[in-house]
């Protein structure tokens, strides 16, 4: 993947901006941070499906079922992916287990998750590199806007 610097990043005036594509730079701006997020989980060979149930089943263990962590999840998944063996290849690991239905993450998959976000934590970085964090608000909510405004649902997944 090719970066730039701050420095490459020239400036143009307002009118020029106004008039640009959004889809294109919504489309670059998605492949280039999901390919980054991506790569780095694809060295510990794990997909970003890994990486949602690993988060999901750490942040409310005990909640989540196969049918209920699918549907969760099944909007953001672009890939392609059969969850249930995201789900099996994860307890063959040994870093999820499954009680009574129930997902909760293992000793080991807890450390693994800890990984996987160090991983991503570097790519979040150096995708805001030169952000400030109201620019980041104001992007977030003209996004936001964006989706409703062409019939999705602009609410922060909870």
């Amino acid at each position: 993947m090719t970066t730039s610097t701050q420095d490459d990043l020239r400036d143009y005036p307002a009118d020029v901006i106004a008039k640009q594509p959004i889809g294109a730079w919504t489309g670059d701006a998605y492949r280039r941070v999901v390919g980054g997020l991506r790569d780095a989980l694809a060295t510990e060979d794990l997909t970003q499906p890994h990486w949602w149930t690993l988060n999901h089943a750490a942040g409310d263990p005990g909640r989540w079922t196969r049918p209920t962590l699918t549907e969760r999840l099944t909007p953001y998944e672009d890939l392609g992916i059969d969850f249930d063996e995201v789900y099996d290849d994860l307890v063959a690991r040994g870093w999820l287990r499954e009680d009574g239905g129930a997902m909760t993450l293992t000793d080991a998959g807890v450390a693994g998750l800890e990984r996987a976000r160090e991983r991503n934590a570097r790519v979040h970085e150096q995708t805001l590199d030169g952000i400030s964090d109201e620019d980041y608000v104001t992007m977030i909510n003209v996004l936001r806007r964006v989706v409703t405004n062409l019939g999705g649902d602009g609410n922060i997944p909870e």
